[in-house]
């Protein structure tokens, strides 16, 4: 997602992204066009007192109501996060960023709890403090006189909605709330790698209902929600049961130790050459006896048919060249792989010189082979890493 920052709270940057810059007035007209609608439930409620639907109709009034409660509503969702933030904080998991985007908030986390009871603490303060924001708005709304009809209503609309908010979240759908609730619940007496799965399961039916009743009334909203919960809990279920996998394989454990590189002053025609022969499709490319780059079989494509004898390997390979430590962790360089947009990175030993390389299918096919053996010490894993094709 792209997104700026705009400020932050207890350290954490606090980020807007462009999608929310879309939505924010879409929910401000929406509100704005159904002020009446909201003045009758308030109205209705226990104990409200009455709001005067005539004046807050009235000319400008309603379009006005509806950017307040707008904010204010996406302000509540910044401290239902804040909520998730502070007691993951205090858990030692650091929050790289809160988000506002077109669906809400998101809070980056920056390592997964796998501990149930810490799951649960973080999981259940968000719907937490929406109820509280409710309550506080609440009381606010009953505190106020009546001649400040125009803040009583939005007090009152973000009491429900943040009651609302809370109540939506607790719904079991992983990995929402409710569903890494459920999954806390189900680690108790589980492997994390199995309640997670059980639980993704329930968030992608719910997912499922969710989109039937979205299409059926015909709500974009619904709809793109149970997608985002469909593909969300499966995404999650995936890279938790990859986290255990690879629990205890190395770089090392998985990576090819026999490099084959290329000069960076070779003919992208020799390269091809080579490509052929060794059936490799990405090289380092070393200019006096350091790695100055990468190139690929996409890079190569690029350049004619009738030009690959002149245009050098050096005029056509990526500059950027990301590396890893053999020690590291195998999911840190799928990771790595991820951020950067690369499919395989150079390993480093502890005197940062090459020692080998690793790529998505190295990793893939480690995982294939402990997802059969069912061990991760597996010594095949490095045979692997030779045979995979890059």
């Amino acid at each position: 997602m792209r997104s700026f920052k705009v400020g932050s709270a207890f350290g954490i940057p606090i980020k807007l992204d462009v999608t929310f810059l879309l939505i924010l007035p879409v929910f401000a007209y929406l509100i704005g066009t159904q002020v009446d609608v909201w003045i009758g439930t308030l109205n209705g409620a226990p104990f409200f007192a009455n709001l005067d639907a005539e004046a807050l109709t009235a000319g400008d009034t309603q379009w006005y109501l509806g950017a307040a409660a707008a904010i204010g509503l996406f302000a509540a969702v910044v401290l239902h996060e804040l909520g998730h933030s502070v007691v993951a904080i205090r858990y030692g998991f650091p929050i790289d960023s809160i988000t506002l985007w077109i669906l809400g908030g998101i809070a980056a986390l920056s390592d997964q709890p796998e501990e149930w009871s810490q799951e649960f603490w973080i999981a259940i303060a968000g719907p937490v403090v929406s109820i509280a924001v409710g309550v506080l708005s609440y009381g606010v709304l009953l505190a106020l006189p009546a001649s400040l009809d125009a803040v009583r209503f939005v007090f009152g609309y973000l009491a429900l909605m943040n009651f609302a908010l809370a109540a939506f979240n607790l719904l079991p759908g992983f990995p929402m709330d409710g569903g890494r609730v459920l999954r806390a619940l189900l680690a108790r007496t589980r492997p994390f790698a199995r309640a997670t799965q059980i639980a993704a399961e329930v968030g992608k039916l719910f997912a499922v209902v969710l989109g039937i009743l979205g299409i059926l009334g015909f709500n974009l909203i619904l709809i793109a929600i149970a997608f985002f919960i469909y593909i969300g809990a499966s995404s999650e279920a995936q890279r938790t049961v990859m986290n255990a996998a690879f629990q205890d394989v190395s770089v090392a454990d998985i990576m090819t130790p026999e490099v084959h590189t290329v000069g960076a002053t070779d003919s992208v025609a020799t390269l091809m050459e080579r490509m052929l022969d060794e059936r490799h499709t990405g090289y380092p490319v070393m200019r006096q006896g350091s790695v100055v780059g990468m190139v690929t079989l996409d890079d190569a494509r690029d350049v004619n048919a009738v030009e690959r004898d002149a245009v050098r390997v050096e005029d056509v390979m990526s500059d950027d060249v990301y590396s890893i430590s053999q020690s590291s962790n195998a999911m840190d360089a799928l990771d790595a792989m991820q951020e950067h947009g690369v499919g395989r990175l150079v390993v480093l030993d502890d005197r940062d010189e090459m020692v080998g390389l690793v790529s998505r299918t190295d990793l893939m096919t480690a995982f294939d082979i402990i997802q059969s053996t069912g061990v991760s010490e597996n010594p095949d894993l490095r045979a692997s890493g030779r045979q995979s094709a890059r």
